[in-house]
């Protein structure tokens, strides 16, 4: 520590007060918010109050505490109100301060430079041509914007073939989703991606005869990074690519899982993940959570109002820290039953007038009887889209129902 007179320090202080906007938050070991301050209202977190759960009251905190260790910093997270902060995590006896500082400028400098896909060593050949074709095209359409004065025609071709990579893209992930089954367990899917390339990706397949893996995993961000990550750990999962790990064991797999795909070898690009393995002879499911929203459960027939539950569990996200420890949770699955597992993107649907789609109106949403004849998951995007009203969602729906 620098020993610097009280009058130079104070500047400095000022200075980042600045330069930074800061503001902090403080929690106490129950993960209760006790204090807030400093400019809350830059980051769009005016209005907190002390008391009850850190995270209900600030999203973004879901999943990083309690604190695997310390100091923690997580770069470049986007705050509610689009700005782009620093924030910083320090445990203080039996406290943890959460510090925000302001890097807007920075990260939208970055944004401009860093305009490649990076390599994926565990996708196929395939994956890999296709990141080349991006690169290639983007390098194009890059040199036809400078010659946009002598050559429109050139620019537009390029434009053109651009767009057609994309839509390539957008198909090559999507053949990478499994196909619907009817036997012996009832499995069927919605994925809409808010843009092109989502973050999102999932899987299931049977491990042996009598366990059937079922997955999702939902990549921070959007676009060509997010996309292939989420596929790489998708295919990870399906290919039970993960050295000494047993992939009936959620807890196993996901912390093997997190070794394989920490953030910093991964362009600063985090997942959540959650895992579960249904025994089919006891009925038994065993999952495991990585910052995902539980899973809900709605216990009897389609045709009537259901029981519906969540499923909780907890764990820190995949690839934040090297250190994450997991834990399995397990419950019974009766027949009839159905299983939905999904992104946060299902239910956190901003309404025209500005107010959120909670999780207790999705988990009822859920357990609503479904007429014979009508496709229930397209009854729940139909929802989905009415509840957020024109235009298109601002992150990717995405929905598996695994149905006894």
């Amino acid at each position: 520590m620098l020993d610097l007179p009280p009058r130079i320090s104070d500047s400095l202080l000022m200075l980042l007060h600045a330069q930074r906007v800061l503001a902090h938050l403080v929690i106490d070991d129950a993960q209760n918010l006790v204090q807030a301050g400093g400019h809350l209202e830059h980051y769009g977190l005016d209005g907190l109050h002390s008391g009850g759960l850190a995270s209900d009251q600030i999203p973004f905190l879901e999943g990083l505490l309690p604190l695997v260790e310390t100091p923690f910093l997580i770069r470049s997270m986007e705050m509610p109100s689009g700005r782009v902060a620093d924030v910083h995590f320090f445990a203080d006896d039996g406290t943890v301060w959460v510090l925000l500082l302001d890097v807007t400028a920075e990260y939208e400098e970055a944004r401009l430079v860093q305009q490649k896909a990076y390599d994926m060593t565990l996708l196929s050949q395939r994956e890999a041509r296709l990141i080349a074709q991006l690169e290639s095209a983007n390098q194009e359409l890059t040199r036809a914007h400078g010659e946009l004065a002598a050559s429109r025609e050139t620019l537009q071709l390029t434009h053109d073939r651009l767009q057609q990579e994309l839509r390539d893209a957008e198909r090559y992930v999507r053949a990478m989703l499994p196909a619907p089954v009817s036997e012996p367990l009832a499995v069927d899917w919605r994925f809409v991606p808010s843009t092109e390339l989502g973050g999102d990706s999932f899987g299931y397949h049977w491990i042996d005869d009598e366990h059937f893996a079922l997955y999702l995993i939902d990549v921070c961000g959007h676009g060509v990074g997010s996309a292939l990550l989420s596929v790489a750990v998708a295919d990870t999962l399906r290919s039970e690519a993960l050295a000494r790990t047993d992939f009936r064991n959620p807890a196993e797999v996901l912390a093997a899982l997190n070794l394989a795909y920490q953030m910093e070898r991964h362009g600063e690009l985090f997942c959540t993940v959650w895992y579960g393995v249904y025994h089919r002879a006891t009925g038994r499911l065993r999952y495991a959570s990585a910052g995902h929203p539980p899973a809900i459960l709605v216990s009897g027939p389609c045709d009537a109002t259901g029981d519906g539950r969540p499923l909780p569990a907890s764990g820190p996200c995949v690839g934040i820290s090297p250190g994450a420890r997991y834990q399995d949770e397990q419950c019974m699955l009766p027949s009839p039953a159905r299983l939905y597992v999904f992104s946060d993107g299902a239910y956190e649907i901003t309404r025209p007038d500005g107010s959120m789609l909670d999780y207790a109106a999705f988990t009822e949403r859920l357990a609503r009887p479904v007429r014979e004849g009508q496709s229930e998951l397209d009854g729940l995007l139909d929802y989905a889209r009415d509840v957020h009203g024109p235009g298109a969602l601002e992150d990717d729906f995405t929905i598996i129902r695994m149905a006894l």
